[in-house]
């Protein structure tokens, strides 16, 4: 029980803080803030399945977090409720996950972070170029104005608490799965992938059927993230799924620690939530942000490289190579 709660308890203290947020701080800006936050730590929690576990560099991981968006939206303006949209928007994206992971997983380091940042840029391009079904550079706008707008046991979610506390609640499921996935057998099989593929292999992993489940289930994730962001702006547009949007998920993850699931929902705080409230109390200090991230960013690597709350495993691997 005490190794339990030693585990589980730095997330679920981290989640019951955010849930007293709109009680104690009833702050419309800084619940929109938040709810910010807790969509890049659901993707932060996504990308680590496959850059933190196994080891892949995948730089086009915010690809699925637009065919997420953009399936919810599209069947939302044709009618879907929401509780429709979400399955479909993840089984839409494990679609495309499969499509384009069974080619390039056999690729590895930078060749792997190349084709996956050119598909983030393919992606964003079709959707930008697809006038007739994504309306283009202009949007979908009222995504979640239907007939079935987003419920909950009868209650109607429409305002920013709702959404906030849906928010994260998916959340608090999906570092619940990662940490129970992590302890099971195809985590520590995905640990040793990441620490010796070819050894792994030698002794009877199946790498590459457990590099795709890696991508799959981070697929997952970015769809409900989508979705989820698509209903609660009810507008999407191919300018919210840029490149950069990938880059600052693997910042969060290289600043937490690699899988460290407390360690990516503290990134996803620093680096999502730092230039929010910057912006509203530091305006004079907001030009400067990614200045300041990115000295952050270098001394974490230089001193701490393992991350601001690395896990155990990390530690250890870390240490090994040193020594």
């Amino acid at each position: 029980m005490k190794v339990r709660l030693k585990k589980y308890g730095p997330v679920l203290g981290i989640v019951l803080a955010a849930a007293l947020v709109p009680v104690l701080l009833p702050n419309p800006y800084l619940l929109r803030a938040l709810g910010q936050v807790g969509l890049y730590m659901l993707l932060g929690l996504g990308l680590n399945f496959t850059l933190g576990y196994v080891g892949l560099f995948d730089l086009g991981y915010i690809a699925f977090y637009a065919i997420g968006a953009y399936t919810a939206a599209i069947l939302s303006v044709h009618g879907w409720s929401f509780w429709l949209c979400l399955p479909a928007s993840i089984a839409v994206a494990l679609v495309f996950r499969l499509l384009v992971g069974i080619p390039i997983l056999r690729l590895r380091g930078d060749y792997l972070a190349i084709v996956t940042m050119g598909f983030g840029e393919i992606t964003r391009l079709v959707l930008n170029n697809l006038d007739g079904l994504t309306n283009g550079p202009r949007g979908l706008p009222r995504v979640g104005e239907t007939i079935y707008p987003p419920g909950f046991f009868g209650m109607t979610l429409y305002t920013n608490t709702h959404f906030y506390y849906l928010i994260f609640a998916a959340v608090l499921i999906a570092a619940v799965l990662s940490l129970r996935i992590e302890d099971s057998r195809i985590g520590r099989a995905w640990v040793a992938i990441r620490e010796d593929e070819v050894a792994a292999e030698l002794v009877g992993v199946p790498v590459a059927e457990l590099k795709l489940l890696a991508f799959v289930i981070s697929a997952v994730f970015a769809a409900v993230a989508g979705c989820l962001f698509a209903h609660w702006e009810r507008f999407v547009t191919p300018e919210s799924f840029v490149f950069w949007e990938s880059i600052l998920v693997v910042s969060i993850i290289v600043l937490g620690g690699m899988g460290s699931v407390p360690g990516i929902l503290l990134g996803a705080l620093i680096l999502e939530g730092a230039p929010l409230l910057m912006q509203s109390v530091l305006q004079q200090w907001i030009m400067y942000r990614y200045f300041l991230f990115g000295v952050l960013l270098v001394l974490v690597v230089m001193f701490r490289p393992q991350g601001l709350w690395a896990s155990k495993r990390r530690q250890s691997e870390l240490l090994e190579e040193h020594s």
